[in-house]
């Protein structure tokens, strides 16, 4: 039986990472340990893993991570609110198939979307 997935990210710098997910969106560190080229972080039910990749360039990275939520108008404005690279398609919106939608993208260009059943 399947009962969870956690996703794995590439990121060029670590620290960058963190700095994002954990000063940004609000996530926390996963574990106490602190293991060189790989974080694992959650925030709630959801946790996301990252490997170091150097030589990643983020204009080539197809990274991708659909997150649900039942607070996607606070989660869009708190986006707003700080800032945060939503990509010029990425905000708030109802899609056909009855989900309400924004997505923004992270220091190396994974794209993360959030979305709500209406």
């Amino acid at each position: 039986m399947l009962t969870a997935i956690h996703p794995k990210l590439p990121m060029r710098d670590k620290a960058a990472t963190k700095d994002f997910y954990l000063d940004k969106l609000g996530f926390q560190p996963l574990g106490s340990t602190d293991y060189e080229g790989y974080l694992m972080i959650q925030k709630d039910q959801v946790q996301i893993h990252f490997f170091e990749f150097k030589e990643l360039n983020p204009l080539e990275n197809y990274g991708q991570v659909y997150i649900r939520t039942d607070r996607i108008e606070e989660l869009y404005h708190m986006a707003l609110d700080k800032n945060l690279n939503l990509p010029t398609d990425g905000h708030l919106h109802t899609k056909p198939w009855g989900q309400k939608e924004f997505s923004l993208l992270d220091p190396d260009h994974n794209l993360l979307t959030f979305g709500q059943n209406m």
